[in-house]
C-alpha cells in the first residue's frame, strides 16, 4: 500500500461528493486518484468541487475498470443511487478495490450480490445507511433503550428529509428499527398509518419530507405514564463526509472478504 490511500469516488461531482473530494485533500494519508461522474468528464474534479486543479480529471462510469486499475485505486466511495451501485461495487471488487457504499434504497438482491462480489474478490467493504459518527452512537442509545424498556413500551421512529430524497423511509430509520427490533427479538414494521389501525406491539415509521433537511431522526418509547425519546439532527452533510472518509482510511487495512458497518469504524 502507498503511502497515501488512493482513493476514487463515483457521482463525483455531485452535492456529496464533491464534498468527499474537499475532506480527502485536506486529510493526511489520503489523496484522490480518480473520479467518475457522468457529467463534466473530462474537467479537472479539484476544479469542479471549487479547491483548484488536483491533477486528477472526471473519467466517465463506463470506464470505471481500467481507471481504477491504471491509477492503483485502493478504495472507491459510492453515494449515488441504487441502480447505479448494483453495477459500479461488483467492478471495483473485480479490480481489488475495497469498497465504502453510502448509498440507501439497496434491495435485498443488490445486497446479496454486493456480499457475493466482495467475498469472491476478497477485498473489505464497509456498507453503512449513515456515515455520521453521531448516528452511530444514535442507533446504539436506541439499543440500549430497548434493551432496558422491554416490550412494555411502544415504538415509534420518525425521520425527516429534504423534498429532493428519493427514498422512504430512509435507510437510517430503517437501520434504527432493525437494531431495536433485534433487541426486542423481532418486530412487524409499519409505514405510517391510515384508516383502521390499531396499535398492536408493530414498530411504527413515518417519513417527513421538505425544503432542506439534511436528515432527523426521532425514536419514541412511550410508555403509560411517561415518554424517551432519543433524537439525531444533522445540520450538515459535513457529518456525513467526515464520517465516509474515516472510513474509507479505515477499511483498506481490515481483514478481506467482508463487509463491515459503520459501528465497526467506530469500535
Amino acid at each position: 500500500m502507498s503511502q497515501e490511500i488512493r482513493a476514487a469516488l463515483v457521482g463525483a461531482c455531485g452535492r456529496m461528493g464533491t464534498g468527499i473530494v474537499r475532506k480527502i485533500m485536506s486529510t493526511e494519508g489520503i489523496t484522490v486518484a480518480a473520479a467518475f461522474d457522468l457529467v463534466r468528464v473530462g474537467e479537472d474534479i479539484g476544479e469542479v468541487a471549487g479547491i483548484g486543479k488536483i491533477g486528477v480529471p472526471v473519467s466517465d462510469a463506463k470506464d470505471l475498470a481500467t481507471v481504477l486499475k491504471e491509477a492503483n485505486v485502493e478504495v472507491l466511495l459510492d453515494f449515488t443511487i441504487a441502480k447505479a451501485t448494483a453495477i459500479n461495487a461488483p467492478i471495483a471488487a473485480a479490480a481489488g478495490v475495497n469498497l465504502i457504499i453510502g448509498t440507501t434504497g439497496l434491495s435485498d438482491e443488490i445486497k446479496a450480490d454486493i456480499k457475493t462480489a466482495v467475498e469472491k474478490n476478497n477485498v473489505a467493504a464497509v456498507q453503512s445507511t449513515n456515515y455520521s459518527i453521531g448516528v452511530g452512537v444514535f442507533i446504539k442509545l436506541c439499543r440500549e433503550a430497548a434493551r432496558n424498556l422491554g416490550l412494555d413500551y411502544d415504538v415509534e421512529i420518525i425521520e425527516a428529509h429534504h423534498n429532493q430524497k428519493k427514498d422512504a423511509p430512509s435507510g437510517t430509520a430503517f437501520s434504527t428499527a432493525e437494531a431495536i427490533s433485534e433487541e426486542l427479538g423481532g418486530k412487524e414494521f409499519v409505514y405510517g398509518r391510515e384508516g383502521q389501525c390499531p396499535r398492536g406491539k408493530e414498530i411504527g415509521i413515518h417519513a417527513v419530507r421538505g425544503g432542506d433537511i439534511v436528515g432527523d431522526h426521532t425514536a419514541m418509547f412511550i410508555g403509560n405514564c411517561e415518554r424517551i425519546e432519543i433524537k439525531h439532527q444533522a445540520h450538515s452533510r459535513e457529518v456525513f463526509i467526515a464520517g465516509a472518509v474515516l472510513a474509507a482510511k479505515w477499511v483498506v487495512s481490515q481483514n478481506k472478504g467482508k463487509i463491515y458497518s459503520m459501528t465497526d469504524v467506530l469500535a
